[in-house]
C-alpha cells in the first residue's frame, strides 16, 4: 500500500512538474554533458535514458574505445567511452571511484535501432539555443557526425553530436580492434 501511495504521490509531481516546464516557455534542445577534456551536446531527441555508472562486462579484441556490453535495466549494451572515440586516442587515465560516481551511461534513444550506452563523466544539465551566444558549422574535414560547436556567455565551447548520425558510422559500429 506505502508503494502505491508513493508511486502516486511520484506521479502528481511528475505532472506538475512537467506542466510548468510547458509553461515557462524555454525549450531545452539539448542534453549537455562532459567527456575528458570535451563538452558536448547530445540532440534530446536522439538521447535516450541515463543510467548510472555499471561496470561493463569486457569484449576481448575489440577497439579500445568500446568498454564492452552491460546490462542496463534488463536489455544488452555496448558501452563505447566518449571521449575515447571523439578524440581517437585511448583513455589511459584510471577513474578514481569517486569520479565513476559522477559518470553517466547515456543510452541512444531506442529509436535509432543500435543499443549503445555512451559514457560521460558528468552530465551538465539541458541547454536551449538561448544559453549560447554563438555558433559555428563544422569544418570541411570534420566527422559527418559532428554538428555545430556553440559558445556559451562564460566563453565554454561545446560540440554537438548528431547521434543518430554517429549510430550509422560505420567506424562506430565496427568495434572490432
Amino acid at each position: 500500500m506505502a508503494n502505491r501511495d508513493a508511486l502516486r504521490a511520484f506521479q502528481s509531481r511528475l505532472a506538475s512538474r512537467l506542466q510548468a516546464a510547458r509553461t515557462t516557455g524555454v525549450a531545452a534542445s539539448w542534453l549537455a554533458v562532459e567527456a575528458g577534456e570535451g563538452k558536448y551536446l547530445f540532440p534530446l531527441g536522439h538521447a535516450g535514458e541515463i543510467f548510472p555508472w555499471t561496470p561493463p562486462q569486457p569484449v576481448p579484441y575489440t577497439q579500445p574505445w568500446f568498454l564492452g556490453v552491460a546490462n542496463l535495466r534488463g536489455g544488452l549494451y555496448g558501452v563505447v567511452h566518449l571521449s575515447a572515440f571523439a578524440s581517437g586516442a585511448p583513455d589511459n587515465t584510471a577513474a578514481t571511484e569517486a569520479a565513476r560516481m559522477q559518470s553517466r551511461l547515456v543510452a541512444l534513444n531506442e529509436l535509432l535501432e543500435v543499443n549503445c550506452a555512451l559514457l560521460v563523466d558528468r552530465l551538465a544539465g539541458l541547454r536551449g539555443a538561448e544559453a549560447f551566444t554563438a555558433s559555428e558549422p563544422p569544418g570541411a574535414q570534420a566527422p559527418a557526425w559532428l554538428g555545430h560547436l556553440y559558445t556559451d556567455a562564460a566563453g565554454e565551447r561545446w560540440q554537438e553530436i548528431n547521434l543518430q548520425a554517429l549510430s550509422q558510422q560505420p567506424e562506430f559500429l565496427s568495434i572490432g580492434a
